[in-house]
């Protein structure tokens, strides 16, 4: 049984706080003790009671990084814990893609993220010590569109790892969860179009549901403790068997 202060006296820095995956990891690390420091790009996404310091950045944004960095180290301290969770997609297919979408996405997700991550995480190599956690995406290993925020995640995969190996004698570990389909904000533009697609989004998954936020959320605890001490610069999917394979083809075309 995971004890309710795993994290007791640890401070947790998680960004993208207010989303409804982010909500779900401060709720969860708050719940087993942690402080959590939450980022996200304005103070209405911060209103959550469980986050004990505040700081409004834009990923696009270096200035803002940088000053959102050093008012968290000033404030708050060099963290134990780097949840790095902030993202967000809109170019789902290749026609859609413009010179100023791929930009936009690869800043956000990509450099903004690497960005605001270093110098965090190398404050904490410094301390000797520290767990850095990534949310990448099912599309940084397979392609199921967004092709510019998938570039992005796969980066974000390899960032992870470089950080595991070459600063892991340091003390760090650094670990990435690629989540499936959860049901947030970033469905409704594609629900307003089609109210069924969440049915049929259902028939990809092996366990024939999209997973929540809240299991993600324990994936990515997991990762971040010292139950999870001896893994560094792993990539896994939380994602109801979706990479797994392929089902529809095992029911279309091996079971017609």
């Amino acid at each position: 049984m995971v004890s309710r202060a795993e994290f007791e006296g640890r401070t947790v820095v998680v960004t993208g706080a207010g989303g409804r995956l982010g909500s779900a990891i401060v709720t969860l690390m708050v719940e087993r003790g942690a402080r959590v420091v939450g980022c996200d790009q304005s103070s209405e996404a911060l209103v959550s009671p469980h986050i004990a310091s505040r700081h409004v950045f834009n990923l696009l944004d270096q200035a803002s990084i940088a000053a959102a960095i050093a008012a968290i180290l000033d404030k708050d301290g060099v963290p134990d814990i780097l949840i790095n969770n902030a993202g967000w997609t809109r170019a789902e297919t290749l026609p859609a893609l413009t010179a100023a979408k791929i930009e936009h996405e690869l800043d956000l997700n990509l450099t903004g993220v690497m960005t605001f991550a270093d110098p965090l995480v190398k404050a904490m190599a410094k301390n000797g010590a520290g767990s850095i956690v990534f949310i990448s995406s099912v599309n940084a290993i397979a392609h199921f569109g967004n092709p510019a925020y998938a570039a992005a995640k796969a980066g974000i995969n390899a960032y992870a790892k470089s950080i595991a190996v070459e600063l892991g004698r340091s003390g760090l570990r650094a670990n990435v969860v690629c989540p499936g389909s959860i049901r947030t904000a970033a469905w409704d533009h594609r629900l307003a179009k089609n109210p069924d697609i969440l049915a049929k989004l259902q028939r990809l998954y092996p366990l024939g549901r999209i997973v929540d936020a809240a299991e993600v959320a324990e994936a990515v605890a997991f990762l971040a403790s010292e139950r999870a001490s001896g893994i560094t610069g792993a990539v896994v999917p939380v994602d109801a068997g979706l990479t797994a394979g392929f089902l529809p083809f095992i029911d279309d075309i091996l079971g017609a």
